[in-house]
């Protein structure tokens, strides 16, 4: 073969790596501009513990997941599988954040969603304090998400393990809104908070409901009407349910934040 041969053959093989299909990998890279970053934090319904059909066991279009290695997988359930702070693998199961992305995408055709999950069965809300554990993983994976995209709002669903002592929950959540929007760097970044099961009524509900009159750019989806397949654990119907109010809430809290952004340029 001469020489002239062989480049020509090496050409030929360069041009056919640029014209080859793109890769998975090259399918969840998404531009600074498009990728919108949600965090999703609490225990263990945010988790996931419902069941996941087989017709919710596929890939979302257009929404990438934070693997354990801080990159971008393909998102599918169990959205909790790579926190870093979860039990054990087959505990992780359907939360609200499948839905939730799902109905988000739909009513934005233009964007693409990356999910920060990083929730743990049975904590407490000290445990998501700015100098506990469960808050630093969380701060880290979430800054480096920020890499990529725009952070658009948490959905935070815990409270279980605090309903038996609720009195001081609401400063506690408070500071835990007050510290993610300093370190961050998201001042009014939108977040809402989800009601634990209500059977039988309890405070922690009742002071969970509190939190947009105590803090700026936040809300609250409740629990009315969903079903748990034990004391505390919603069932698969119930979880996409619940997604379904926080995508509401979520979208409910933009809109008034542009609103009100664009009431300001034109002062």
């Amino acid at each position: 073969m001469t020489g002239r041969m062989l480049c020509s053959l090496l050409l030929l093989a360069v041009m056919g790596l640029m014209m080859a299909p793109a890769s998975r990998a090259d399918d969840v890279k998404v531009a600074d501009d498009e990728l919108h970053l949600y965090l999703l934090i609490g225990q263990s319904n945010m988790a996931g513990r419902a069941q996941v059909p087989e017709e919710l066991a596929g890939v979302i279009d257009r929404c990438v997941l934070l693997n354990g290695k801080n990159e971008w997988v393909p998102a599918k359930n169990p959205l909790n599988l790579y926190s870093t702070i979860r039990k054990g693998e087959g505990m992780q199961k359907l939360g609200p954040g499948y839905s939730f992305a799902r109905i988000m995408l739909k009513a934005n055709p233009d964007i693409k969603i990356g999910l920060v999950v990083n929730a743990r069965g049975g904590s407490k809300i000290e445990e998501w304090q700015r100098d506990a554990k469960y808050y630093k993983d969380l701060l880290q994976r979430a800054q480096q998400a920020q890499k990529t995209g725009k952070l658009k709002g948490v959905l935070w669903h815990q409270g279980e393990s605090n309903s038996n002592n609720p009195d001081e929950y609401l400063d506690q959540l408070k500071a835990l809104i007050a510290n993610l929007r300093k370190d961050l760097g998201e001042d009014g970044l939108p977040f809402v908070a989800g009601q634990v099961n209500n059977t039988p009524p309890l405070k922690i509900n009742d002071v969970i409901a509190k939190l947009p009159k105590a803090v700026p750019n936040t809300a609250v989806v409740s629990s009315e009407g969903l079903k748990c397949y034990d004391r505390w654990h919603f069932d698969t119907d119930s979880q996409l349910e619940l997604g379904k109010r926080y995508a509401q809430a979520m979208t409910k809290l933009q809109r008034a934040g542009d609103k009100q952004e664009k009431t300001h340029r034109t002062e």
